[in-house]
């Protein structure tokens, strides 16, 4: 019934795909609970080691037999630390005394190495590669081809689509600027990528024959038909997954997720330098008049790691990155493959409904 070129070329039953957030949530019992309901499960692999993404790999693959996604992020290049970077680590102590940590030590990596991740992606022949902040060079995307992995990327404008196509990239991700957390942004300022999934999605469809995958503000049947309507192959839904009983976000999180509004996020670089949407907090209003530079990603995720994770540890949310989207009033708290039915029905009852709709 949703058969569509994004479920031909990613043998799943369902165009649905939960977002790679990176950080916790995409738990492999969520991925492979989604995978399993007929969706693409995919692991947030960013910030894991080669090592952990070969575990997640393998407890996905104990749980579920259907195609999965690895995302990982694109490295940008970035300087090393300097006065930028000293000046913000110093302003940090202060949340650092809040929590009783030790004045913060500049640190020695930043990131994980890249090839290292991919790497393993190759090596264990994931079926699905996804990835944001860039696009993979020619030579990654030979590789990845040549182990018949499908690769997705994300796009938050149509040049950046067109980049994505050019490099031959299997299905292109229009991240709308509903979207929770980073944004994929890549050719130009990310202020000028804050065009809504309503507008992006018709305009990338119009300009690229590789099948496009909407996201941004997708919460229910509804937002699965309309994007469908708007010419996509499919869905690409995060926030909505956050609040499963699988995901592995902090229950701080989940909770202020179903406690806020439509009106209670915002795009801030504060947390990791990169901008990012999230439901302001303490930490965001603080950090709005901070008189210095905010050192560029990965720096500044680095930079504030201890604070958050401290944050967390204490229960305290003001201090966490509460990545989420637009439409979190729509949120939902249930197992991942009760949320797949149930959004397989919404849609078919909502295709229904318009076909009551007839002309004349």
């Amino acid at each position: 019934m949703f058969s569509t070129p994004m479920t031909d070329i990613l043998g799943c039953s369902y165009p649905i795909i939960q977002a790679g957030m990176a950080g916790g949530p995409t738990t492999p019992e969520l991925v492979a609970a989604v995978s399993e309901a007929g969706g693409l499960g995919t692991i947030g692999a960013g910030y894991l080691t080669p090592e952990q993404i070969k575990r997640a790999i393998d407890d996905v693959r104990r749980l579920t037999d259907r195609p999965f996604a690895v995302n990982l992020f694109i490295p940008e290049s970035f300087g090393p630390p300097d006065d930028t970077a000293e000046r913000m680590n110093e302003w940090l102590n202060r949340y650092r005394e809040r929590f009783n940590l030790a004045p913060g030590a500049m640190p020695a990596k930043f990131q994980e190495t890249f090839e290292a991740q991919l790497q393993v992606v190759l090596d264990e022949r994931v079926p699905v590669f996804s990835f944001t902040f860039g696009i993979p060079s020619p030579e990654h995307i030979g590789k990845l081809k040549s182990e018949g992995i499908k690769i997705i990327g994300t796009a938050t404008t149509v040049r950046e689509a067109l980049a994505l196509e050019a490099a031959g990239i299997d299905l292109i991700v229009a991240q709308g600027s509903e979207a929770g957390g980073h944004r994929g942004t890549f050719l130009g300022r990310y202020e000028d990528g804050l065009v809504g999934t309503m507008a992006l999605v018709p305009q990338i469809v119009a300009q690229v024959r590789t099948p496009v995958i909407a996201s941004g503000g997708i919460m229910d049947g509804r937002g699965i038909v309309a994007s469908l309507a708007l010419g996509a192959s499919g869905v690409q839904m995060g926030t909505a997954f956050l609040t499963c009983d699988e995901s592995g976000a902090h229950e701080q999180h989940k909770r202020t997720i179903l406690q806020s509004s439509e009106e209670d996020t915002t795009i801030t670089v504060a947390f990791s330098g990169k901008a990012a949407r999230g439901i302001k907090n303490e930490f965001i209003s603080d950090m709005e008049p901070y008189p210095g530079l905010i050192p560029e990603y990965p720096i500044q995720n680095k930079l504030t790691q201890d604070i958050r994770k401290a944050a967390a540890n204490a229960n305290n949310p003001q201090y966490m990155s509460l990545w989420a989207g637009q439409a979190l009033r729509l949120n939902r708290t249930q197992p991942a493959g009760k949320l797949i039915g149930e959004l397989v029905r919404e849609a078919a009852g909502t295709l229904q409904r318009l076909s009551q709709f007839r002309e004349g």
